[in-house]
Formats: structure tokens, C-alpha cells, sequence
């Protein structure tokens, strides 16, 4: 499963807003179940996204990321728990459809035995296992930690365990900007990550628990653009 950051076909994601406590931050960052709609371009093209979190019992998560257009569907789920604020992948299906091409991956993010693996459409080298450190994320979850370290003026660097691998991320203000939220210009503050020929932006708003806008270029053209247009 790869994130919106690291491939998109996110995780390999995001004008007016609903406002509605279920996407907004408490205090405490305790977690709301949510779903997000989204208008998107998506490999040239107009799409429709959504992104939702569902609670699974106990102190676990279900995080699940869609995205759709005349020519691709890409669904990516991560299963996560909350150990105390801190959040940390479980389980994880990244599946897409281009055309008649079918495409499935499977991640299992095993703690007890510190380490990751994954199943399905991928090549040998990819399949792990990758050892597992705390704080790991996977490239659904980043947007989470992302908007909500943000907003606390935590350091965003990251680590990565997506796809076989895990990589360092690292993101720095790239300053203020202005977005649209129920209607209404609201201040963000806009990160960037770098990482070959590929660049992540994201922006952020106070309060709100996910990023206002992702937009992924890869070689110096847009690749995915999603911005919020419905909460609930």
C-alpha cells in the first residue's frame, strides 16, 4: 500500500465544508468516526473521492480512502489502534482498477513480532518483512499525524512503512495560504515534502482533522489533486 505521498494509485488525499464535530480535533485529539467527500483530479482527469473512520472496537480504527473516475477506481484501507494518542497501522488493503487491470495488496504491521508484510500483486523484494519501529506510520495514517502534529507544532518527520519498504518523510512549512471551509476563507499553513522526482503538498487548517487539500505532483506535473467538499 502505498500513499498518496509515495504513489497514488494516496495512499499511494483531498469548496465548501460542513462543518461537523465528527472531523474536528478535541482538545485531547481524541478520535470521531467521520466521512469526507471529495472532489479530485486524478490522472488528468475529474474524480470523486471519500474518506471515512469507522471505530472497530476497542481502541481500534478503520481508516478507508476512495477514489473513482471513468477510467480508475482505487480503494485503500488501514486498520489502526490508539495506544493513548499514539496511532499505529494494524492492517492494510490497497486495491485498484485501471480499466480491466486488477490490483490487490495486502499489508499486515505485525507488533508483537516487530515487523511488516505484505501479500497479493507484489514483487518478491517488496513482500518484507520490514522491522518495525515506534511511531511508524503507513501512508493513510500520515495524513492524519500530519494534520494533527501540525496544528500542534510538532516536528513533521515521519517514518514510512509502506510497499515493501520504510523511508524517512520529512515536511517544512512552505508558509501561509488561504482556503475555502463552509464558504469562507480560512487561514492554512501549507507543508511540502520532497522525495525524488516526486513532491507532496498539503494544507493544513486549525482544528480540522484532516488536510484541507493534498495535492501530489510527480515530475513536476499535478498528479492528484483532492480537496474537501462535504463532512459528515
Amino acid at each position: 500500500m502505498s500513499s498518496i505521498l509515495s504513489r497514488l494509485p494516496l495512499r499511494r488525499t483531498l469548496a465548501a465544508l460542513t462543518l461537523v464535530a465528527g472531523a474536528f480535533v478535541a482538545p485531547a485529539q481524541a478520535l470521531e468516526p467521520f466521512t469526507a467527500d471529495y472532489e479530485a483530479s486524478y490522472m488528468g482527469l475529474s474524480a470523486t473521492g471519500q474518506m471515512s473512520i469507522e471505530p472497530q472496537g476497542g481502541n481500534q480504527w478503520k481508516y478507508t480512502l476512495k477514489i473513482a473516475n471513468k477510467v480508475a477506481q482505487l480503494t485503500q484501507t488501514t486498520v489502526f489502534e490508539d495506544r493513548n494518542g499514539d496511532w499505529r497501522p494494524l492492517t492494510g488493503t490497497d486495491a485498484s482498477l485501471l480499466l480491466i487491470k486488477k490490483i490487490r495488496r495486502n499489508a499486515v504491521y505485525d507488533w508483537a513480532a516487530g515487523e511488516a508484510r505484505w501479500t497479493g500483486d507484489v514483487k518478491p523484494e517488496r513482500a518484507g518483512p520490514v522491522a518495525l519501529q515506534p511511531g511508524d506510520v503507513d501512508g493513510l495514517l500520515l495524513n492524519l499525524a500530519i494534520a494533527r502534529d501540525a496544528v500542534a507544532g510538532k516536528p513533521l518527520r515521519y517514518r514510512l512503512v509502506d510497499e515493501g519498504r520504510a523511508k524517512p518523510m520529512a515536511f517544512t512549512v512552505a508558509g501561509k495560504d488561504t482556503v475555502t471551509v463552509g464558504g469562507k476563507p480560512r487561514p492554512a499553513t501549507k507543508l511540502v515534502a520532497s522525495s525524488g522526482n516526486k513532491q507532496m503538498l498539503i494544507w493544513v487548517v486549525e482544528g480540522l482533522a484532516l488536510p484541507a487539500r493534498i495535492l501530489q505532483r510527480k515530475d513536476g506535473k499535478d498528479d492528484i489533486d483532492l480537496r474537501i467538499t462535504n463532512v459528515r
